[in-house]
């Protein structure tokens, strides 16, 4: 029997978060979960044969269970942060997702979690101001204090005082390898805007920031920031450019 449908299904905001999510569960959690219980059922049944006189020998099994619980506790532990960092960037980019969708109203073109060799990008939106490349940062806020991130253009400096310029390298990046496949599969070129938001954040740019190509800022108001930018690309282009990008992550299989 052969499927109906032709092509895969576009991919949704944090699906490639959403997998790993699985994996660790399903392909790791799990396994620590079954070494737990096959240690207490043994232990259980070797004091069971103890308490009524069976010739038992629990204390092999028990030592066992001492020595596997631990290891899977901490194990399991370790998972369970990953998850819950994991599901935290996962619901931020289906927050940020919401919030693009309105731009659909405009006859923009939305497409979330673009997968690439080793790595992805959370949006793309083809509006008539241009294309922008999306990038989601789900942090955890600080306990007390206003949680704000300042860029200045070659670095971002968090209200907890910790600065770095990873998402910005990691955005640029993403930028340059979209821009790079839509010349390769179009065979036109077109500017790609890099955008960095921080859900829960207040993003403030210094004046130094002006003269950087990266928009850093709160999603929600990005959708007002694409939508009131200079209109660059004629409705043809548009349609072009999304065309080839849905064919691409249509046809594009996972490693």
């Amino acid at each position: 029997m052969k499927s109906p449908l032709k092509d895969n299904p576009l991919r949704n905001p944090g699906e490639s978060l959403d997998r790993e999510i699985d994996s660790l569960i399903n392909d790791k959690a799990v396994q620590y979960i079954i070494l737990i219980v096959m240690s207490v059922v043994f232990a259980v049944l070797e004091w069971c044969k103890f308490i009524f006189d069976i010739k038992p020998n629990p204390i092999i099994y028990t030592l066992l269970a001492v020595i596997i619980i631990p290891i899977c506790l901490v194990k399991l532990v370790k998972i369970a942060k990953h998850v819950n960092r994991l599901r935290q960037g996962r619901d931020g980019e289906k927050a940020v997702g919401q919030y693009l969708e309105s731009l659909r109203e405009t006859s923009a073109k939305v497409f979330h979690d673009i997968p690439a060799k080793g790595f992805n990008i959370d949006h793309v939106v083809i509006a008539k101001s241009g294309i922008y490349v999306i990038e989601t940062k789900t942090y955890s806020k600080p306990d007390s204090g206003q949680p704000k991130v300042i860029f200045d253009g070659t670095s971002l400096t968090f209200s907890s005082g910790i600065s770095t310029n990873k998402p910005l390298i990691q955005v640029e990046a993403s930028s340059n390898w979209l821009r790079t496949l839509i010349k390769e599969t179009t065979g036109k070129s077109f500017a790609t805007k890099p955008v960095i938001v921080f859900p829960g954040w207040f993003a403030e740019p210094t004046s130094d920031a002006k003269s950087s190509d990266i928009w850093v800022l709160n999603p929600k108001g990005l959708p007002t920031f694409i939508a009131n930018s200079k209109e660059k690309m004629a409705a043809e282009d548009m349609s072009l450019v999304a065309f080839h990008l849905s064919r691409y992550i249509r046809s594009y299989k996972e490693d």
